[in-house]
């Protein structure tokens, strides 16, 4: 009986360790609750069926992205680690970076990119101004303020790109993410803040804030009369934020073909699109456009931060891993 019992422990002991070993990673390179780790979760939820296996998510926080970053750039390829990628995380703390230890492109196979999300451009709805032409005006003629998550984010991209695009100097006041920014923005403290669009959405359908331009080429759906920055003529003030999976450099083709596989399908379920389509996400990438899309973005920043003035100084430190605001958009 005894040694019944023994061998049915060494069974689920070996079942037990045979599925930790089966299962996939997803790293994340921010806190817990943010609209990275979200889509992160969801992807992990819907992929676990068609991948045929569990999914978790890990957050490592810390360095603008760089120490998830360069985490998964060393794990084993496997396809049992993966990492979720966003262009501000992936892409432009690498450029701003270049003492990283691994490249954004050369690093990382690309698996798919889930969709991207243009920056929003809102304000204080106090503000005496009607559209963008106002408020281009109006920072010729008085002092202004923008948000952002801090230096080299996104957001302080994003910001910069309104500044010389426009002709004007809005004066950049930098935070630890969005979420502690917004409560100033209502109480009339700081006039814009330019962020991902699911983020800022919620406070535009409260009336709390006032959607001024969609810093990309077309209108968003749920916005229909805010207009885009191309469609105004402003043709490089575009900044958006994009989703996507890519695993360590070198993964088996047909392990790299099952990871998209799976992926492409989890993006098609009920959960997933409808999370796109209120945080305006769309533009869903398979592996090779993925890839050619981090390429094209390095491409464009590596010449272009530095004419913006935001040089390797604005680069988040990669040695203070502290975690960012739950809402912070990178």
């Amino acid at each position: 009986m005894r040694r019944l019992a023994t061998a049915l422990l060494l069974t689920l002991l070996g079942c037990t360790a045979a599925r930790a070993q089966d299962t996939v990673k997803i790293v994340v390179p921010f806190a817990a609750g943010g609209p990275v780790d979200a889509m992160a979760r969801l992807l992990a939820q819907e992929m676990q069926g068609p991948l045929g296996t569990g999914i978790v998510v890990e957050n490592r926080a810390g360095g603008g992205g760089v120490i998830a970053a360069d985490s998964v750039a060393r794990a084993p390829a496997d396809g049992k680690t993966l990492l979720m990628g966003s262009q501000g995380a992936h892409v432009i703390t690498a450029v701003l970076q270049p003492h990283v230890k691994y490249d954004p492109v050369k690093s990382f196979d690309p698996i798919g990119m889930v969709g991207a999300s243009p920056t929003l451009l809102v304000a204080n709805p106090q503000l005496p101004f009607k559209d963008f032409k106002d408020l281009v005006a109006l920072a010729k003629s008085r002092n202004l303020s923008y948000a952002s998550a801090g230096p080299g984010t996104t957001m302080h991209i994003a910001g910069e790109l309104i500044n010389t695009g426009a002709g004007i100097k809005i004066a950049h006041v930098p935070y630890r993410g969005v979420a502690p920014a917004l409560p100033d923005l209502i109480a009339g403290r700081l006039d814009v803040i330019p962020a991902d669009a699911p983020v800022l959405l919620p406070l535009v359908q409260a009336n709390q804030v006032r959607p001024v331009v969609v810093l990309g080429v077309k209108r968003l759906a749920g916005l229909p009369d805010t207009p885009s920055a191309v469609e105004l003529g402003y043709t490089e003030m575009v900044m958006e934020n994009w989703y996507g999976l890519v695993a360590p450099a070198g993964l088996p083709p047909d392990v790299a073909k099952k990871l998209e596989d799976a992926m492409l399908t989890a993006i098609r379920s009920a959960a997933i699109q409808e999370h796109m389509r209120k945080g305006e996400i769309s533009g869903t990438l398979n592996a090779k456009e993925f890839g050619a899309r981090i390429a094209s973005d390095v491409a464009r920043w590596r010449p272009t931060l530095p004419k913006l003035g935001i040089t390797a100084q604005d680069a988040p430190a990669p040695a203070a891993p502290a975690p960012a605001s739950p809402a912070a958009p990178r």
